[in-house]
C-alpha cells in the first residue's frame, strides 16, 4: 500500500494555512450559518498544557511530558455554535501494571479530574480551548478518574502511583487495609460517549460500570443510569451489560436529534457470560427511552474479530454513524518504524437500526430473556451462540444485525498515524470532524511510563481532522 512507504516524508508538523475543508452550520437551526474556517488536510492539534515533567521515560531515561491533552475519547457539536465542539478526557493518565496488590494501572496523576473541554475553531485554522467543565459529584465535589468499587462495576484494577506505590486513601499514612485502605471513587468515571444537549446539560457513557450519567452544564451529576443495584439511578440498563469486558465498555454515545433516546455502543465482545467469548466480532447497542427509561438492544457485527467501536453519532431516530477501528500504529508508533501495519483500520460505518432485530422484544422457539444474562437460546448466550454455531445460528433464528455501509477510511484517505481514532464531530449532512485519544502523550512498556510517539520525533497529541464530501444526510 502506498501510504507505507509515506513513513519518512509524511510532514506530522500542523500547517496553520487554509485548507480545503471548510465548517459549515450543522443543521437548519443553527445560530450561525455562515460558512466557518478551515483546516489544512493533515489536520491541526488542540491545545495542551503539561500536567507534570518530572518523570523518568522508561526508554531513553529522560525526563517526559505527561500532557492534559487527553480530550479525544469523544466529541460532538455544539448544539448551536458551527464553530464550536465538545471533546471528552477520559479518567486520566494511566499505564497497565503490576505490584504488590495485584493487576491495575499506574496513575501519574491519581486525583486527576475528568472533564469535557469546549474548542472553537478558528479563521485562522487553529483551535482554542474556550472553557473546561470538571465533572463533579452531586454535592459539587470534583470527581476522579480512579476505579469503582466491586458492587459497581469495578474490575478489581488497583490503582498505583507513578513510583508503584498503590494509591491510598490518606497518601500521608502507611497502607492499612481497614483504616487506610486502596482509593477507589463509586463517582469515577472513565468517560468514553458524550452528548451534548439544548438545554446545556451532557451525558456521559464510560468503561467502568458501565455508567451513563447526566451533567448540568456546570459539571455536577444530576442523574445516572448502569446495570447495577445502585440507589443514584434514574433508569436501569439491563444486566448483561454489566458483562461488558474490562477496559471496553460503553465507548460511544449519541443522542437522537429529537433528545428523547440515548444510544450506547460497546466496544467489543461482551464476557457474556465469561472470557471464553473474548474473541469474537458480535457487539451490542443500547438504546434508552428518557422520558420512560424503555430500553432497546441491538446488534453490531465488526469487520474484525476484538476491534473497538469507539464512537457512535446519531444522523437521524434510527441511522447512525459508527466509529470501528483497530488498535494498530500505520507507522509503528512507540514501537518504532519495524512495527509499521500497513492494514491499520480506522473506518467510519453507517447503520440503521429500523432494520435490525430488537432484542428485547424477540420472541422465538428455544429464546428464552435471562435477568442475568439477557436474550438466551438452549442456554446459550447470543455470544456463546456465535463462538459455537457463527452468526448463522442467529440469523437462521431470525435475529439480524444493523445494516452497515462504509463511508469513510481515514488511513485511505488521510494516511491516519494514530491508534486510537475516537472522536467523531457531525458537522453538516457532507462533512466530519475526525479526533484521536493521545492518552495524555503518555505511554507504558512492561510497567515502565514513557512518552507516547508517533514516530521516533513526533509526539502523539491530540488532532481534529476535517473530512468532507461524505455521505451523511439522513434517508429517513
Amino acid at each position: 500500500m502506498k501510504h507505507l512507504f509515506k513513513i519518512k516524508t509524511l510532514s506530522l508538523a500542523m500547517s496553520l494555512s487554509i485548507g480545503s475543508f471548510a465548517l459549515t452550520g450543522c443543521n437548519s437551526d443553527n445560530n450561525n450559518t455562515s460558512t466557518t474556517p478551515s483546516i489544512a488536510p493533515e489536520g491541526v492539534y488542540l491545545p495542551y498544557n503539561v500536567l507534570r515533567s518530572d518523570l523518568i521515560d522508561g526508554k531513553t531515561q529522560q525526563t517526559f511530558e505527561v500532557r492534559n491533552g487527553g480530550y479525544g475519547s469523544a466529541a460532538t457539536a455544539h448544539p448551536t455554535n458551527a464553530n464550536q465542539f465538545y471533546a471528552l478526557t477520559d479518567r486520566g493518565p494511566n499505564a497497565t501494571f503490576t505490584g504488590d496488590y495485584g493487576k491495575g494501572k499506574k496513575f501519574p496523576t491519581p486525583n486527576y479530574t475528568p472533564r469535557v473541554g469546549l474548542f472553537e475553531v478558528s479563521d485562522n485554522g487553529t483551535v482554542s480551548l474556550v472553557k473546561e467543565i470538571l465533572l463533579k459529584r452531586p454535592d459539587g465535589s470534583n470527581i476522579t478518574g480512579l476505579p469503582n468499587t466491586s458492587a459497581l462495576g469495578g474490575t478489581g484494577e488497583t490503582p498505583y502511583n507513578a513510583d508503584g506505590s498503590p494509591v491510598l486513601v490518606d497518601p500521608t499514612q502507611p497502607y492499612d487495609e481497614t483504616l487506610n485502605p486502596i482509593k477507589l471513587d463509586d463517582y469515577g468515571l472513565d468517560g468514553e460517549g458524550l452528548v451534548a444537549l439544548s438545554d446545556g446539560t451532557f451525558w456521559v457513557s464510560d468503561e467502568y460500570g458501565p455508567h451513563i450519567v447526566h451533567f448540568d452544564a456546570d459539571g455536577k451529576e444530576i442523574g445516572r443510569i448502569n446495570a447495577f443495584n445502585d440507589s443514584r439511578n434514574t433508569f436501569q440498563l439491563p444486566a448483561e451489560f454489566g458483562n461488558r469486558r474490562a477496559n471496553r465498555g460503553m465507548e460511544g454515545l449519541a443522542i437522537t436529534p429529537d433528545e428523547k433516546t440515548l444510544v450506547g455502543i460497546i466496544q467489543s465482545t461482551m464476557y457474556n457470560p465469561s472470557s471464553a467469548v473474548k474473541d469474537l466480532d458480535i457487539t451490542r447497542i443500547v438504546t434508552i427511552n428518557l422520558d420512560d427509561g424503555t430500553v432497546g438492544q441491538y446488534l453490531y457485527k465488526q469487520d474484525k474479530t476484538q476491534n473497538s467501536n469507539s464512537e457512535i453519532v446519531a444522523l437521524s431516530n434510527t441511522e447512525f454513524l459508527v466509529l470501528e477501528r483497530d488498535g494498530a500504529f500505520l507507522y509503528g508508533g512507540p514501537n518504532g518504524a519495524e512495527a509499521a501495519n500497513p492494514e491499520a483500520q480506522k473506518k467510519v460505518f453507517r447503520i440503521d437500526i429500523s432494520n435490525a432485530t430488537n432484542l428485547e422484544t424477540f420472541n422465538a422457539d428455544n429464546f428464552t430473556q435471562d435477568a442475568n444474562l439477557g436474550l438466551m437460546k438452549d442456554g446459550q448466550t447470543l455470544e456463546e451462540l456465535v463462538l459455537n454455531s457463527g452468526w448463522d445460528a442467529l440469523t437462521d433464528a431470525g435475529i439480524t444485525a444493523a445494516p452497515k455501509e462504509e463511508v469513510l477510511d481515514m488511513v485511505a484517505k488521510v494516511d491516519y498515524p494514530h491508534d486510537k481514532m475516537e472522536g467523531l464531530w457531525l458537522i453538516d449532512d457532507s462533512t466530519l470532524g475526525v479526533i484521536n485519544d493521545d492518552d495524555f502523550a503518555t505511554w507504558s512498556t512492561g510497567g515502565e511510563l514513557e512518552q507516547k510517539m508517533l514516530t521516533d520525533s513526533e509526539i502523539d497529541g491530540n488532532r481534529l481532522y476535517i473530512v468532507n464530501d461524505l455521505d451523511l444526510a439522513p434517508r429517513n
